[in-house]
């Protein structure tokens, strides 16, 4: 039978994390230089959950230890490693060479400066809410369901626990901290899930009005 999700969390939680990070990138890592995708893992994951990086090392070098083998794949007892394009023979290197890098950035302290995210997969483990808000309320199909951004703004609110809503609008603040160009907040958007267009604001301008919109006292009906 497939493993429970305690016993999968137990032997596959933070792999399962580094595996996410190189959704629609390229496993180039070689022993010299970790790969872009790592090395988005390692700077997240440095900045925002530290101690996960022991777990990953260990879970990366156990699994590339111990394969699963015919009964565990017969079972469904393992974790299925994402084609990340490597032939299969050198997948275990592979996965050694991340926790070298993984293991060699937590003895030396060696840490990726700070940036705004860089693949899709850091995107969305820097602003969770946001990529929920965004690809939930405004995707292609926003224009068939709402009126216009405004409402849905407004459904969002009406429909999502305060706590939730106040944690968007801290990431919104925090993404528009980041200072970045136009061009580099219509990519931002784009990556976590907005596929209609901020008109008549600016990426950037739509994004402040939205966070004014939610940090504002609700109305009341009368």
């Amino acid at each position: 039978m497939p493993l429970s999700p305690l016993e999968h969390d137990r032997r596959y939680s933070e792999l399962d994390q580094v595996m996410r990070a190189y959704l629609g990138q390229s496993a180039d890592d070689n022993p010299e230089r970790p790969s872009q995708a790592l090395t988005a893992y390692l700077r997240h994951t440095w900045h925002f959950r530290p101690w996960a990086l022991a777990t990953a090392e260990r879970q990366l070098r156990d699994y590339a230890d111990n394969p699963p083998g015919r009964l565990r794949l017969r079972l469904g007892e393992f974790y299925d490693i994402p084609d990340v394009g490597l032939p299969e023979g050198e997948v275990r290197q592979w996965l050694h060479c991340l926790a070298d890098h993984i293991r060699h950035s937590i003895e030396t302290g060696e840490v990726p400066p700070s940036s705004a995210p860089v693949t899709h997969w850091e995107w969305h483990a820097r602003f969770p809410e946001l990529g929920q808000f965004l690809g939930g309320w405004f995707s292609q199909d926003m224009p068939d369901e709402f009126d216009d951004h405004d409402t849905a703004v407004d459904d969002y609110r009406r429909s999502t626990d305060s706590q939730l809503v106040g944690r968007l609008v801290g990431e919104l603040h925090e993404l528009l901290a980041l200072d970045l160009d136009e061009s580099d907040y219509a990519l931002a958007v784009a990556e976590l899930g907005m596929e209609v267009d901020a008109a008549p604001y600016s990426p950037s301008g739509w994004l402040a009005r939205v966070a004014q919109q939610l940090a504002a006292p609700p109305t009341v009906a009368r």
